[in-house]
């Protein structure tokens, strides 16, 4: 993630509004100078149709030049940087450089080779937890239309783990169940993450998440509400020299499936 992390710095620095405006002319920017970046990039996200609607409440559409400042000027460290919060600050920063999300950024990257070495270390390690979890968060927004395809970058296809997960996913589809994200009422925290195992071609993870999630039922409006926080094991594998999950212990896998 590290080689993301940088990057987005240089992007930012390259892009039209901020060249065209006194931070291109100076070096070393200052307090002053990332309450100008802060004023550009709201002034940008506020034409943004990214931040329309359900996401505009979910991830807001400005950044604080305190934290800009912090992500400009302190090095990279992963239990920091890996935070679902900063993690929404990326989101909006790639945003504001013209992408989907911070997801859209890396596949941006991916695709065109760049610093491809460095990618397959740091994004395919424990960042693909975190991608994982916002993936998920993605899938449950698009019910009860069931999306599988956005995880072909981060499991196995032919894992236990997808099977798994498309049956849960599936049902639930087809319950009609919606997600509810308005003023941010559902979200999710991974809380830290801990090698067990790293070998060669295969890791074991285990992380605390925490989900808080409200879904309605179609037209009768019937709620389910999942609050909980639970450690989760992930099982990765390297195959043909691409890191993806495998399989995931969960222990309350399925939990929304058996409430009738």
């Amino acid at each position: 993630m590290k080689t993301i992390y940088n990057s987005i710095k240089d992007e930012v620095v390259r892009h039209s509004k901020v060249k065209d405006s006194v931070l291109g002319k100076v070096q070393g920017w200052k307090r002053s100078h990332y309450i100008i970046l802060s004023e550009i990039i709201k002034n940008e996200l506020a034409l943004s149709e990214e931040l329309r609607y359900d996401k505009k409440f979910e991830l807001g559409n400005t950044i604080s030049h305190i934290t800009l400042q912090r992500f400009f000027e302190n090095d990279y460290q992963d239990k920091t940087h890996n935070d679902l919060r900063f993690l929404k600050t990326l989101d909006k920063i790639c945003i504001f450089l013209g992408f989907k999300d911070l997801n859209s950024y890396i596949c941006y990257i991916k695709e065109n080779e760049i610093n491809h070495k460095d990618l397959d270390e740091d994004i395919f390690s424990t960042d693909i937890v975190y991608r994982y979890c916002s993936t998920v968060f993605e899938l449950y927004k698009n019910f009860p239309v069931l999306k599988l395809e956005l995880f072909k970058d981060l499991v196995f296809e032919n894992s236990p783990f997808l099977e798994r997960a498309s049956e849960f996913s599936k049902e639930l589809c087809e319950r009609n169940f919606e997600l509810v994200t308005k003023n941010n009422r559902s979200n999710f925290e991974v809380f830290d993450i801990n090698i067990v195992t790293d070998e060669p071609d295969k890791k074991i993870l285990e992380t605390q998440e925490f989900w808080n999630l409200l879904f309605k039922v179609g037209e009768t409006g019937e709620q389910h509400f999942v609050n909980q926080l639970n450690t989760q094991i992930y099982f990765i594998r390297k195959i043909n020299n691409v890191w993806k999950i495998w399989d995931n212990y969960n222990p309350d896998a399925g939990r929304l499936n058996i409430k009738k």
